[in-house]
């Protein structure tokens, strides 16, 4: 008589460990990313907000020198738009943009364009928390 045939049946997935391994290594990942990825986007978003400002600077300047008061709409601006609230400072001539939306480390912070007498222009910003991380060399700080 012939003895029967063992068969071993093959693993058919992953165990439990393999599992719980592998939510881990994603978990691991995952909190890296995100704040390097949170970062990048309050930097785009000041990066837009400030090129969007700065577009307005050759039509101010153009008022400017005809010896007129410029408006936002002579500075080629829109008084809002999708990154910025914009303003003319009155004071000492300039434009302002008060960031709309984005990450709370840059929303409702102003970045501000200022003109002096000779029509240089300086950039500065009121971002505290990363600043460094945010604005890097692109604005002043103030």
């Amino acid at each position: 008589m012939k003895a029967p045939k063992i068969v071993k049946k093959a693993q058919a997935g992953f165990t439990l460990i393999e599992l719980m391994i592998v939510v881990a290594i994603i978990g691991i990942l995952a909190a890296v990313a995100i704040p390097a990825y949170q970062n990048y986007v309050a930097k785009s978003k000041f990066a837009a907000a400030l090129s969007e400002v700065s577009a307005g600077k050759t039509g101010f300047d153009v008022k400017m020198n005809e010896g007129a008061d410029p408006t936002i709409a002579d500075a080629g601006l829109q008084a809002t738009t999708k990154n910025c609230s914009m303003a003319v400072v009155a004071s000492n001539g300039g434009l302002t943009c008060t960031i709309i939306g984005g990450p709370t480390s840059v929303a409702t912070h102003i970045i501000t364009l200022g003109r002096d007498a000779n029509g240089v222009w300086t950039c500065s910003h009121d971002i505290t928390t990363d600043a460094a991380k945010i604005v890097g060399t692109s604005c002043g700080g103030s």
